[in-house]
């Protein structure tokens, strides 16, 4: 196969890609890739690091206010995501690909629909249960539309839609884990909460698990508080006068983190797609605490599709405080059968063969093109 894929701007647009792509160099190693991602975006600094050669399109998305400014920028704009599209045509000429896939972000939207025009096989792969403003506009161009959420499917012509779940789910589900709590001076043997508000943490999350500490301190169970890079030195200086106690410890970031999530009795966290991709291939039970600075608050539609099916709770920002924290996490800790219950929810709602099944929708327009 010879795959071009686009997606950029943040991780939820370029993991599941990269996921993908593993995937089909495991099943067809004869295979090539080409990723075209943004000038701005993650991808420039992540995809070359994986060995996927990688072209870059300057391209910006538009401004929703009607300021003066934002209406220029808008002009802008326009003029990139044209420029785009006509380089996106000259390297699918140079490329040949069989098939081209976004899954989204704004260069995705440029390349995609470049293919279209070039009548090439498409797709989009929307990860959220929210449709961003790039797939809705592909969805009336590309062939086929993946998404991740049942909730999706509303937003989308219901012609094209096939529900394959996210790539991630798969790469989660068949990592072999040897990872042990022992290494972070742990009992292997006592339930484990994970406290995680992504990489750059959440400032209201670890807010509240400081002040959660004390508490903590005296339970039978043991908690990580993963406090993000740029905020664990601001966390630590807080805590240098409360007692942490030996069944908590605080780190910045875990690289390590698909080894480490199969240990986890439960996540506490914030309801990003790639993250519930994750803990739902896993069986993972959650308490979730949607963004409420992501757009169109997405991440509560995401949270609640898996609190809909008994797979989470869900604690809103606005609620979230160090004592409700403690007592939803003694709620579930302290009912095995309880959190047993969720963890099977989560794991039915899981699709450990998400990759596989995009393969299969992306192998049949290919065979149908030709």
């Amino acid at each position: 196969m010879r795959l071009m894929v686009s997606g950029g701007g943040t991780g939820g647009h370029i993991y599941p890609a990269l996921a993908l792509i593993e995937d089909l160099m495991e099943k067809e190693p004869d295979s090539k890739v080409l990723y075209v991602g943004s000038t701005r975006g993650l991808e420039k600094n992540i995809v070359p690091k994986k060995g996927i050669p990688f072209k870059e399109l300057k391209i910006q998305g538009f401004k929703r206010s009607f300021s003066l400014s934002s209406i220029c920028d808008n002009f802008k704009t326009l003029y990139l995501f044209l420029k785009s599209v006509h380089e996106s045509k000259k390297l699918i000429k140079q490329f040949k690909p069989d098939i081209v896939i976004g899954t989204g972000g704004y260069v995705s939207g440029a390349v995609v629909y470049a293919a279209a025009r070039e009548h090439i096989p498409t797709m989009i792969h929307e990860q959220n249960s929210l449709v961003g403003l790039t797939n809705k506009f592909l969805s009336h161009f590309v062939d086929k539309i993946a998404i991740a959420f049942h909730m999706a499917a509303s937003q989308f012509p219901k012609d094209k839609i096939v529900f394959t779940g996210n790539p991630r789910a798969q790469q989660a589900a068949h990592i072999k884990s040897n990872f042990s709590w022992s290494e972070y001076g742990l009992d292997p043997n006592t339930p484990t909460v994970l406290i995680f508000g992504g990489s750059q943490g959440a400032l209201k999350i670890n807010s509240a698990t400081m002040k959660a500490i004390p508490e903590f301190n005296q339970k039978p169970y043991q908690v990580v508080f993963v406090t993000g890079q740029k905020r664990y030195d601001y966390v630590k200086k807080q805590l240098a006068n409360v007692k942490v106690g030996k069944n908590v410890i605080v780190k910045p970031y875990i690289y390590n983190m698909p080894q480490v999530l199969p240990k986890v009795s439960l996540i506490v966290g914030r309801a990003g797609a790639t993250s519930l991709a994750e803990i739902t291939a896993l069986g993972i039970p959650s308490i979730l605490i949607p963004s409420p600075y992501v757009t169109a608050d997405h991440q509560t539609k995401n949270a609640m599709s898996l609190v809909k099916r008994g797979a989470a709770e869900i604690l809103t920002e606005k609620d979230l405080t160090g004592k409700r924290l403690v007592n939803m996490i003694d709620d579930l800790i302290d009912n095995r059968s309880k959190l047993q219950k969720m963890g099977m929810n989560s794991k039915k709602l899981g699709m450990p063969d998400a990759s596989d099944r995009l393969l299969k929708v992306m192998n049949s327009l290919i065979k149908n093109n030709k």
